[in-house]
């Protein structure tokens, strides 16, 4: 059973405020294999509080990046020496393939803080300029101060990288609120923070729903706020934060599309799109959904995409021949289905899957990979992120009609071009109105900024726009000669 009695409180376990409890459900059986404590608004209070103390007179903010730095490569070497533990953990509490736990959970986790630590060393900390009248500047990047981290539950530890690391290097304190479906996945994190020895009241982690993470947003002891979530919940903290001039960073939606242009092998495309598509089950904000095939390649298209999808192995998310797992839960499962339902009502064609388990499959929240077909750009599986193993093949008319139909979303976080000509896939590419893309695959580049145009949020991640994200900066003038 996977039980936690504590919450890690300013750098240190300590007993929840109430007796309320988390329970662990696994996607997989849909028994209950553990819980732990339910932070409530009282566990915040004195999170920040720690927090707040640690920043405003601690060591943490004053150190030298040097020091710092050293702290987090600490912390990063005990990660390593937990890896395996960890992928197994995150696949069994939100049910992950293991395949997937290896190398999009732990190794993706492993590589963005090898590339924060480099990208940290050459950082421009604090440097001089010549000022506009001639006299010498100083510009530095201070910590912002405390920032309240709220992470989703599909990629709990990357995620949480992403923006925990180039707090603690920046020289913040963070106070961490893991999604309530991967609470273990979040306060193992403790455990390998304090093994690093970061000072008092620098970390705090405390699973809970959304009401105590709407309560940290809100905390006046909070300089910033960093998210990843769902579009709607993005929106409702982008508000609460503007009324008091909160520094935030929203990493939110995206219903990306992969273009595959003329020249592109369709079995070859289809293989790429395994992975860039349905990595996760799906469970993915960066999952190419929407697949823009020419009118007139389009039954090839579908049908090496009908044989890719159709091809899936799906089930016991532990077994590493699986490549798609559970959904994270039942209403998640529910919600993918009635996205299924909503196509064929619509009038799109179903080519593989539908509704109903998985063949073999008598419990868990499962769901069929399923592939759309004559699929119009305007209906609710072509336009609504569904976080889940469905696609559906958009036909269109020439390469600016694929521009156009790329572009007409609300989101705008990734996307693809697939071409046996890489640099017209590259022109392409400029003319999408999107954070990220891939030619001829998707890759998430840790020395590259992450982030999404439109309503796929506010900010970057990684590179070393990462750390400009939790740094403000100041311009000191210095005397004449």
């Amino acid at each position: 059973m996977l039980e936690y009695k504590e919450l890690y409180v300013g750098g240190n376990w300590a007993a929840p405020a109430t007796d309320r409890r988390i329970p662990i459900v696994s996607p997989h059986s849909t028994q209950t294999i553990g819980s732990t404590p339910e932070a409530t608004e009282q566990d915040v209070d004195r999170a920040v509080e720690a927090a707040r103390r640690a920043f405003d007179t601690g060591p943490w903010p004053r150190l030298e990046p040097a020091e710092r730095i050293a702290a987090v490569r600490r912390f990063a070497a005990a990660y390593l020496a937990r890896q395996e533990e960890l992928a197994e953990l995150i696949s069994t509490e939100m049910g992950a393939p293991l395949w997937f736990s290896h190398v999009g959970q732990v190794g993706a986790t492993l590589m963005a803080l090898d590339a924060f630590l480099s990208v940290a060393e050459g950082y421009g900390w604090e440097e001089q300029r010549l000022g506009s009248l001639g006299n010498p500047m100083v510009v530095r990047r201070e910590p912002v101060g405390v920032v309240g981290v709220i992470t989703p539950w599909n990629v709990p530890h990357f995620v949480t990288m992403a923006k925990l690391v180039p707090a603690l290097l920046a020289g913040c304190a963070v106070v961490l609120k893991p999604a309530p479906e991967a609470p273990a996945s979040g306060l193992v994190l403790g455990e390998i923070l304090h093994e690093a020895g970061l000072p008092a009241g620098v970390v705090s982690v405390l699973p809970a729903g959304r009401e105590v993470g709407e309560h940290l947003v809100r905390h006046p002891g909070v300089d910033k706020i960093a998210f990843t979530g769902s579009t709607a919940a993005g929106r409702r903290i982008a508000a609460l934060c503007g009324q008091h001039l909160r520094r935030v960073t929203l990493e939110l939606g995206g219903k990306s599309a992969a273009i595959i242009l003329d020249d592109a092998d369709p079995g070859q495309v289809a293989q790429g799109l395994q992975m860039a598509s349905l990595m996760n089950s799906g469970q993915a904000c960066i999952a190419q959904s929407r697949i823009l095939a020419p009118r007139h390649r389009y039954d090839e298209v579908v049908d090496a995409l009908a044989e890719m999808v159709g091809g899936l192995t799906v089930g016991d998310p532990m077994d590493m021949n699986n490549y798609i797992g559970p959904m994270v839960a039942r209403r998640q499962q529910e919600r993918v289905e009635s996205y299924i339902r909503a196509g064929q009502e619509e009038g799109a064609r179903l080519v593989v899957g539908g509704t109903g388990m998985p063949d073999g499959l008598e419990t868990g929240w499962y769901v069929r990979p399923t592939l759309f077909a004559s699929v119009d750009n305007g209906m609710r599986v072509a336009r609504e992120e569904i976080f889940g193993p469905v696609l559906c093949v958009i036909p269109y008319d020439d390469e600016d009609d694929a521009v156009r139909i790329a572009n007409d979303s609300d989101y705008g976080l990734a996307g693809t071009v697939w071409t046996a000509d890489v640099e017209h896939g590259l022109e392409v590419a400029r003319r999408v109105r999107t954070g990220t893309l891939g030619i001829n695959q998707y890759m998430l580049d840790f020395n590259s900024p992450f982030g999404g145009f439109k309503a796929s949020g506010i900010g970057r991640e990684f590179g070393p726009e990462g750390i400009d994200a939790y740094v403000e900066l100041k311009s000191v003038a210095l005397p004449f000669g």
